[in-house]
């Protein structure tokens, strides 16, 4: 791997970095649009149902572990310390490095697969479980061995982002969407009970896995990648990067017990779920939650996802290695100025899509689930739960750049405790307000928290890096807000005048035209307000001559 100058840019950031905001961005967008085709065909085989609780429930362990060790902890360690080897350090530390984590990382996993299978092998064996109880266990063994191939996954993707590779790491997820399209269409019609469909789905999703991890290595390979296992060498930095890692992994845990906690709760208040009444409060109902809560949750998060992911993910995978290379530098002025205008390009997108998704929350999830087995009532839960999500788009994406800044500055231990208080938090919402709203009481305590987690921390941030341009940030502020409005008045207005109905047409119809309308008239406010923050994406050049990254 090639050695660079430690120096950064002093001039203004070129258009290269929002490029590659763009290109990751765009290639998100062609994941969440097939991730969407591949849940419209879920909720059409298995609707809001039993089948689909449980699979939902068990694919969020996977999912929680490449949150953690793929995408999460590790790569918040690992990053800093790879720019540093890559490019301060010997001919080939880079090389050695990767290698000693990715050997460490596949035997670590493979252990902690191999015991969560023997457990789960013993409950199913031992000890007596409902049908739903058993479906859940037999789903989550299945798709276990998800966890060693989609973590490795990401940790290449991590190291091609490192080296300033951000296409085909943003196109893995593409084909893993394309391959479980296929297992849809082609593997799970040779089964007719729903039990076996879900378990030749989860077969399918290995494969898919598997084809994601092996893709990777011929761009590393491209951009000077080679195995090199020198455990000698490689000790010592392992010792770093796991003592690094220890107060993110607790941190992500605990931010990542929110969401996680929604879906198994709703799964274990339901009805589907309990023999009998889980101690009503009075006047309220025998549980909490209707079965296909999980479910709705489930989808909703997918659909408030689409937009996180097209752009929050994007900004903060382009921007995590331009802060760890400004912190490794010594240069905190140019992590401030660079975290300081991502905040106000989370301001500028972030907010307009939390207004419009509560806004088409009904209308959206009816265009692209109202399908088969997903029924009125699965309509009804899910658009809620929908609405309840999107209120945080904008915190969610603005956590993901605080953060990523605030590991880069290395402090790894302050996003821990205020983790630690927002669970203690969430907690209390999620008490206050499942009883009364159900499944949509716990999108909306976990909406809730994360807009008080990312107004803490970026708060807090301030005494790593120094005080933010405060001025900035609240007037973008301030014309987000009145452009926002205007997106929603126009939007709402819209909707309003078509009619509702539930051919295929109208319900296209009553997305697109308020999409249409309310983007114009957030454009044409965005001019009014100079809001300049907007077109900085959509024509980079003008970032050398108004602001840096």
């Amino acid at each position: 791997m090639s050695q660079e100058s430690s120096q950064p840019p002093a001039e203004p950031v070129a258009a290269r970095v929002f490029s590659g905001v763009r290109v990751v961005g765009l290639c998100t967008l062609a994941s969440r649009i097939l991730g969407l085709v591949r849940d419209i065909g879920m909720a059409t085989l298995f609707g809001a149902g039993p089948v689909m609780d449980a699979f939902s429930v068990a694919f969020r362990i996977p999912n929680l572990f490449r949150r953690l060790f793929g995408e999460g902890a590790l790569t918040a360690a690992f990053l800093p310390l790879f720019v540093r080897e890559t490019h301060h350090g010997e001919p080939g530390a880079g090389s050695k490095l990767a290698t000693a984590v990715l050997t460490a990382l596949t035997l670590v996993l493979s252990v902690l697969t191999l015991v969560g299978e023997l457990v789960l092998g013993g409950m199913l064996l031992f000890v007596s479980l409902s049908s739903e109880g058993r479906l859940l266990a037999g789903l989550t063994a299945a798709l276990l061995p998800y966890v060693v191939l989609i973590c490795v996954a990401a940790q290449l993707s991590a190291m091609l982002n490192a080296l300033n590779q951000f296409a085909w790491p943003a196109l893995v997820p593409v084909l893993m969407n394309i391959l479980w399209i296929a297992g849809m269409l082609w593997v799970v019609p040779l089964f007719t009970d729903p039990v076996l469909q879900a378990y030749a789905l989860s077969a399918c999703i290995l494969v898919a896995g598997a084809f994601q991890m092996v893709s990777q290595w011929p761009a590393l390979r491209r951009a000077g990648y080679h195995f090199d296992l020198d455990w000698a060498w490689a000790r010592p930095r392992l010792r770093e990067l796991f003592s690094a890692m220890a107060p993110v992994l607790v941190g992500l845990t605990i931010a990542q017990i929110n969401t996680v906690a929604d879906s198994f709760l709703a799964w274990a208040l339901s009805p589907g779920a309990n023999d009998g009444p889980t101690m009503p409060l009075p006047g309220s109902p025998s549980w909490p939650v209707s079965s296909g809560a999980a479910s709705a949750l489930y989808f909703g998060q997918r659909l408030y996802q689409f937009p996180l992911g097209i752009f929050g993910v994007a900004l903060s995978t382009v921007m995590f290695p331009l802060f760890a290379r400004h912190a490794e530098a010594g240069r905190l002025d140019l992590l401030r100025d660079d975290l300081g205008l991502g905040l106000r390009l989370v301001l500028a997108i972030g907010l307009p899509a939390s207004a419009g998704l509560v806004l088409l929350a009904e209308p959206i999830t009816s265009l692209f689930f109202r399908h088969g087995a997903f029924d009125a009532d699965a309509l009804r839960q899910t658009s809620a739960v929908v609405a309840a999500y999107a209120i945080a788009v904008w915190a969610w994406c603005g956590l993901l750049i605080v953060t990523r800044a605030s590991y880069a500055a290395g402090d790894r231990r302050t996003p821990l405790r205020l983790g630690m208080v927002t669970v203690g938090i969430n907690f209390v919402l999620t008490l206050s307000l499942v009883w009364p709203l159900g499944g949509t009481g716990l999108a909306l305590a976990t909406s809730t928290t994360a807009i008080i987690q990312v107004t803490a921390a970026t708060w807090i941030l301030q005494r790593s890096i120094g005080r933010l341009d405060w001025r900035k940030l609240l007037s973008c502020a301030g014309r987000c807000l009145m452009a926002t409005a205007i997106l929603a008045v126009v939007g709402y207005a819209t909707l309003i005048m078509l009619p509702a109905g539930e051919s295929l047409t109208l319900r296209v119809v009553r997305v697109i035209a308020p999409i249409v309308s309310a983007t114009a008239a957030w454009f044409a406010a965005a001019s009014l307000l100079r809001l300049e923050e907007v077109w900085l994406l959509i024509a980079p050049e003008r970032a050398t001559q108004t602001d840096r990254l």
